[in-house]
């Protein structure tokens, strides 16, 4: 199995490298009252002659949509201070600026929950959260009373705070998450998700041991037509793999480490599921019960990530929960 050292380690000084070349500058614009993160930079000799659009693209990784959404804005996109065009053209030494904030709210505000919510790391530009069990990232038809990440994060910063999951968890799974704060920094970090850029690993309590004790599950991940809810796999379903390793060894409950290489639903459940050890707890892929613990025993343990705006390398951990840490108290 690759590990993020050894597949990552170059990919990040390169990215790092472009970050820091390219002369950005981070701060806040203004719109109508309300504060919009902003990126100004200053035009290089080897891009004299480019278009805005082209710098917004190949430059500063727009998406169409986003930067249709500029044109849009008042002073979405500034040259030297002024209004610019798309298709103007740009030349060495001036200085480009480009708001990356929300321009509008979203279509439905969260309804705010004094529930708690960890924050492991936070600035302007995003924030990462120890998710608790029993929280979904946002509301929904099913579970329309479940406190929500984005209700506690409207509890503590209002209901205009703008809220992106990126790698959203399952109501039973706790850990690290990370909000982006705008939609520029939630596409580029979900480009991310699944690159070396963007490292994911987990916890797991699972039933038995698996044998060997560290491999990968290579199978894909389709809809199970028999339920609203659950996946499983199937020849022609989409790609997924996961990588395991057997940390704690035991002959009832094994505390497993848990990497995917993709980013199906339910992924890491359904694969341990599949080679005959489902995750303690699993009501959908294994066996309920509330005694032992009342949810699958997954845990968003640890992440790195490239910062999509600064180039700064995340590197975060959280610790096991103690539902998770009492079915194996050698973790």
């Amino acid at each position: 199995m690759r590990s993020f050292a050894q597949i990552g380690y170059f990919t990040t000084l390169l990215w790092f490298w472009l970050c820091k070349s390219s002369f950005l500058c981070y701060g806040k614009g203004r719109k109508e009252g309300t504060p919009l993160e902003t990126i100004t930079k200053t035009i290089t000799a080897a891009e004299d002659g480019s278009t805005v659009r082209h710098i917004l693209k190949a430059g500063l990784h727009f998406s169409t949509h986003a930067v249709a959404r500029l044109t849009r804005a008042e002073n979405g996109i500034l040259v030297n201070g002024r209004h610019a065009r798309t298709v103007d053209i740009l030349h060495a030494g001036d200085v480009l600026q480009v708001e990356t904030g929300d321009h509008r709210p979203p279509k439905v505000l969260p309804t705010p929950g004094d529930w708690p919510l960890p924050i492991v790391w936070e600035d302007g530009h995003l924030l990462v959260v120890d998710k608790p069990a029993g929280m979904t990232a946002h509301a929904s038809n099913f579970l329309p009373d479940t406190p929500t990440v984005a209700g506690a994060l409207a509890w503590q910063r209002g209901t205009d705070f703008i809220f992106h999951s990126v790698n959203r968890l399952d109501k039973g799974t706790t850990g690290l998450m990370v909000v982006a704060k705008s939609g520029y920094v939630h596409d580029r970090l979900r480009r991310a998700l699944h690159t070396e850029g963007f490292y994911r690993e987990y916890r797991a309590v699972c039933l038995g041991c698996p044998q060997p004790l560290r491999g990968t599950i290579d199978a894909p991940i389709g809809r199970d037509e028999t339920s609203a809810v659950a996946r499983k796999i199937r020849p022609d379903g989409q790609s997924a793999i996961s990588h395991y390793e057997v940390l704690v060894p035991g002959e009832a409950l094994s505390l497993v480490k848990l990497v995917p290489e993709t980013g199906r639903t339910h992924q890491l459940r359904l694969h341990m599921a599949s080679i005959g050890h489902p995750l303690a707890g699993d009501w959908l892929y294994g066996t309920e019960d509330p005694a032992l613990i009342p949810r699958p025993a997954l845990h968003a343990y640890a992440l790195r990530l490239i910062h999509p705006v600064t180039g700064e390398v995340l590197s975060l951990t959280a610790p096991l929960p103690a539902d998770m840490r009492r079915l194996v108290p050698e973790s």
